[in-house]
């Protein structure tokens, strides 16, 4: 893991996650940023380790297709961690 992999998938996961929380449950600016990064580098890190970071590692972290492939990783991933966080938390709150 380089430092630009990493600096790709925490912006993307912040977008992410803040994308994610513009439905009605939204758990604020501040906390879906966190919970889009760490889901972005979660998710980024995992399916480099699935799928194969062999493009980054011969062509470098520059490569069209692993930056395609760390920004989209960590996109989905702060999107998706931030959507399950805010709907566990209405889900809790309504009880």
């Amino acid at each position: 893991m380089d430092f630009i992999t990493l600096a790709l998938q925490l912006i993307s996961g912040v977008v992410g996650g803040n994308f994610a929380g513009f439905s009605k449950q939204n758990l604020g600016p501040v906390l879906n940023s966190i919970f889009g990064a760490v889901g972005g580098v979660v998710v980024g890190q995992l399916l480099a380790v699935f799928v194969g970071d062999s493009t980054a590692i011969t062509n470098g972290p520059l490569d069209v297709s692993a930056i395609l492939a760390n920004v989209l990783g960590g996109g989905a991933g702060g999107a998706l961690l931030s959507f399950l966080a805010c709907t566990l938390s209405a889900k809790f709150a309504a009880k």
